[in-house]
């Protein structure tokens, strides 16, 4: 069960809507579940447009609101704004926005305390049966697993696709080259499962990517950030880690730690299997003399 002690001003609306939605009303989970499947678009028209677009009345939409913690509808749209602001700012922006009230402390410090902040809050908002559920994917050798990073995601991309290719047959890492995209599609068949990753500055090519793939009915893991990507809004599975940092550029810490905890329980679940499979890999190491000997 979540910790739900986090204070509620550390957390983004999406955030407080799945944090809340098993105490919401029929129709208060009926307009969450709108505003996250277009995440925050769907929250920034007026209050009657939010209202016809869920199907509900404008009073449902101030009590969510206040449920969620705020005075009425216009603050949780200014909330809404200030994230929508962060998730398209460049890291010029970023870095501006840091350094503006950095405090007199060096950056390893102020570093380390972002770092595991963002720790504390990630995984007080993730559910280790979500994390059970993905394990269960991946471990599954009748499905084949596809993974996909962006320009600066690629690199846990190709750290997930590694260690998961050691473990099990049938894992692919998708190239950078979108135009060869539709190559991989066509070899995703019905169960298969496509991890993507895709944090603030969300690219194009990765919606699109899960989008097809989700027509052809393979299941979508998404990484993202605590904002969310649009492609997590059509994901069976998404991790929101936190990403923000004293730097221009966003920190992959959280995600890396979520992507390796997978990989452990990946390697517990099929072990019987993966050691026979990481003994003949070694064998291989060996005879190509990759690493260097002692003995």
């Amino acid at each position: 069960m979540k910790n739900t002690a986090v204070p509620s001003d550390d957390l983004t609306v999406a955030e407080r809507m799945r944090q809340r939605f098993d105490d919401l009303t029929r129709a208060e989970r009926q307009l969450a579940s709108t505003m996250l499947g277009n995440y925050p678009v769907t929250g920034l028209g007026s209050i009657t447009t939010v209202a016809e677009a869920a199907e509900v009345s404008t009073p449902t939409v101030v009590r969510m609101a206040k449920k969620l913690g705020f005075a009425g509808f216009p603050q949780l749209q200014a909330a809404l704004r200030a994230e929508l602001e962060a998730t398209i700012s460049n890291p010029i922006v970023k870095h501006d926005h840091w350094a503006q009230d950095a405090p007199d402390t060096h950056i390893l410090n102020r570093f380390a305390a972002a770092a595991m902040e963002n720790m504390r809050l990630t995984l007080n908002q993730l559910e280790p049966d979500q994390f059970d559920a993905v394990t269960g994917l991946l471990a599954d050798e009748k499905r084949k697993i596809y993974v996909v990073g962006g320009r600066i995601t690629r690199a846990l991309a190709d750290y997930l696709f590694t260690h998961l290719q050691a473990i099990r047959n049938d894992v692919t890492l998708i190239a950078s080259n979108s135009n060869t995209w539709p190559h991989y599609v066509l070899n995703m068949a019905k169960g298969d499962v496509l991890v993507a990753f895709d944090i603030r500055r969300y690219e194009h090519d990765i919606l699109r990517l899960a989008e097809m793939a989700r027509e052809r009915g393979v299941k979508l893991v998404v990484f993202t950030d605590h904002w969310g990507s649009p492609a997590a809004s059509g994901a069976d599975h998404s991790f929101h880690a936190r990403i923000e940092a004293p730097s221009a550029w966003d920190s992959s810490m959280v995600s890396l730690f979520i992507v390796e905890a997978l990989i452990a329980a990946v390697q517990n679940e099929t072990w019987k299997d993966s050691k026979e499979r990481m003994h003949e890999l070694e064998r291989l190491f060996d005879q190509t003399k990759l690493f260097r000997k002692f003995i």
